[in-house]
């Protein structure tokens, strides 16, 4: 156990450039990119892949976040609560160049939470009656009805800590907490980019918000 407690799992960028492939799922943490890893975003507008689905509570702003990636037409579809910040999303989207699925933001957080709980789904009374509930099952009990939402993964999660151990137990201080922690739950491969990185054992256990067995790779990230 204390062999691999002690794993140091710092990587480069470069190292992560090389993770990236078209058509991957990824998920990406922040709010409004408040918790954003922006210099890992800045990698995969670097790299060119393409066709990518985007899972993120919100469309970003058109120059941070997965704006930038919107805006150079690498997104195929965007997974998301809102985009009111992002004029770009709206004008992809009704040109045709973006497919938008728009989910209710506590749906999309517990959609996210069930994949990585390994659940079936959750139930929900959003959306019943509207464009929401077609081509869902709807699940009656004690005679109310919910509509079934299914759980939501991806290939790839990148998240943000403010500072993190060398095994990836990360911190996340205030609001960039935010979908970060839950993201990691639900990916097959996560890559944490913080902007401390310390020993493995100097992190207070009890602070963590992102625990390092969900960490795959960790990289050191310059404020932005």
């Amino acid at each position: 156990m204390r062999d691999i407690m002690a794993k140091n799992k710092l990587t480069s960028l470069a190292d992560f450039k090389n993770l990236l492939k078209d058509d991957m799922v990824i998920m990406v943490g922040g709010f409004m990119t408040d918790g954003t890893p922006e210099h890992l975003i800045n990698v995969m507008v670097e790299s060119g892949i393409k066709n990518l689905t985007i899972i993120n509570n919100d469309g970003g702003y058109p120059e941070r976040g997965i704006g930038k990636l919107i805006a150079n037409r690498q997104v195929k579809t965007l997974i998301t609560s809102h985009v009111g910040l992002n004029p770009t999303v709206a004008k992809m989207m009704n040109s045709g160049e973006l497919e938008l699925k728009l989910v209710p933001q506590g749906t999309l957080i517990e959609q996210i939470r069930a994949k990585g709980s390994g659940l079936g789904g959750v139930l929900t009374k959003t959306g019943l009656g509207t464009l929401v509930e077609q081509g869902k099952q709807v699940v009656t009990i004690d005679g109310e009805n919910f509509l079934l939402e299914k759980p939501l993964g991806a290939d790839l999660a990148i998240v943000e800590a403010t500072y993190a151990d060398t095994f990836g137990n990360g911190v996340n201080i205030g609001t960039t907490r935010n979908f970060n922690p839950v993201m990691a739950l639900a990916a097959d491969k996560v890559v944490m980019g913080s902007f401390k990185v310390v020993e493995c054992g100097e992190v207070d256990p009890s602070y963590v918000t992102i625990p390092g067995v969900l960490v795959d790779y960790l990289v050191k990230i310059e404020e932005v």
